[in-house]
C-alpha cells in the first residue's frame, strides 16, 4: 500500500465528510446545479480516482511481494474502498431531502476506516 496516497486520500475523505455534514445542518440536499453540491462531487471524485491508483499499486504489490498476506480480504478492502463513494454518492442525491448529505458523510467517513483496516490487513504478517 502507498501510505502516503493513503494518508492524503485520509484526510481529503475527512474533509468531504466535514462538508457535506454542514449541508446536513444548513438543510441543504446535494444538487450539482450548485457550487456546493458540484465541489463536493468533485471531491469526492478526486478520492475515487486516488482509491483506483491504490487498487492498482494493491493489486500489483500483491502479486510481486513475498509476504503473507490474506489475499482474498485485501482485495476484499480494496475493491470495497471503491465501491463505497459511488453508491453513497448515487443515494446522495437521489435522496432529496436534507439527508441526502447524510449519506455522504457515512461514505466519506468509511472510506478512512477501510483505508486504516487495509493497511493493518497488509502489515498483519510482517
Amino acid at each position: 500500500m502507498i501510505e502516503i496516497l493513503a494518508a492524503v486520500l485520509t484526510y481529503v475523505a475527512l474533509a468531504a465528510a466535514v462538508w457535506a455534514a454542514v449541508l446536513v445542518v444548513v438543510g441543504k440536499p446535494i444538487q450539482l446545479r450548485e457550487w456546493h453540491g458540484l465541489w463536493l462531487y468533485g471531491v469526492a471524485l478526486l478520492v475515487e480516482v486516488g482509491l483506483l491508483v491504490l487498487l492498482v499499486a494493491g493489486i500489483v504489490r500483491l502479486a510481486t511481494e513475498d509476504r503473507q498476506v490474506d489475499a482474498l480480504a485485501y482485495l476484499g478492502y480494496l475493491v470495497t474502498s471503491l465501491l463505497v463513494l459511488p453508491l453513497a454518492g448515487f443515494w446522495a442525491l437521489v435522496e432529496r431531502t436534507r439527508w441526502g448529505p447524510a449519506v455522504l458523510v457515512v461514505g466519506c467517513l468509511t472510506v478512512p476506516i477501510l483505508l486504516l483496516r487495509l493497511d493493518q490487513v497488509w502489515n498483519a504478517h510482517v
